[in-house]
């Protein structure tokens, strides 16, 4: 790779600032949109600055602008109003709209293959059970380190915190991000090794 940022890091930096721009114009809850996009203003920034110094793979790139779909999207309508939520419920005759699961899903998913490629590329980790365990316990820390935003917003912000919070009557969101982290070890784990390979080594 001898560019930091090719076409597709462009071309998916630019559907996520669309997708940001257009949720941000009129959301359901403007605190809430606030609270659900501040990670990708965060992840942003981030990859913004490390990105000459230590580019992801292009896999990696592509996963994270679509946890930050996710977030927008939950963002806009609250997470318990998406309309794919709805759809879901409707399709698969559930009790209630499931968007969230989608995004607790997706918070173990991500962060587990982003921790899977500085933990083998930085050579901080020998052995794939090793590595599997500790993209596990990261992915988990990160989830819990958000359920505990969550109850910092609601002891803040009050009633307020309702829709940010997207009470639906059920503890699903860390095991939700368990199943995330370990189906993405097990079905991207082998093809991650091989995109790594695409990356030029660092110091």
């Amino acid at each position: 790779m001898s560019k930091a940022f090719n076409a597709l890091h462009v071309t998916l930096a630019l559907i996520v600032f669309v997708a940001l721009l257009i949720s941000g114009i009129q959301p359901f809850d403007r605190t809430t949109w606030w609270l659900e996009v501040a990670p990708v203003f965060i992840a942003a920034t981030i990859l913004a600055t490390t990105g000459r110094r230590f580019p992801l793979t292009d896999l990696l790139y592509t996963l994270i602008a679509l946890h930050a779909l996710v977030l927008i999207l939950g963002g806009a309508y609250s997470y318990a109003r998406v309309p794919l939520g709805f759809w879901l419920q409707d399709a698969f005759d559930l009790a209630r709209n499931p968007y969230d699961r989608i995004g607790h899903f997706m918070q173990g998913f991500v962060p587990a293959m982003v921790a899977r490629e500085i933990l083998i590329r930085g050579k901080h980790v020998a052995g794939r059970k090793m590595t599997a365990f500790l993209c596990i316990a990261i992915a988990l820390a990160i989830s819990a380190c958000y359920e505990l935003i969550e109850w910092a917003a609601a002891v803040i912000l009050g009633q307020g915190a309702d829709e940010f919070l997207g009470t639906q009557g059920d503890q699903w969101d860390m095991f939700m991000a368990l199943i995330g982290a370990s189906c993405a070890l097990a079905l991207l784990g082998r093809w991650h090794d091989r995109v790594m390979q695409t990356v030029l080594p660092q110091r």
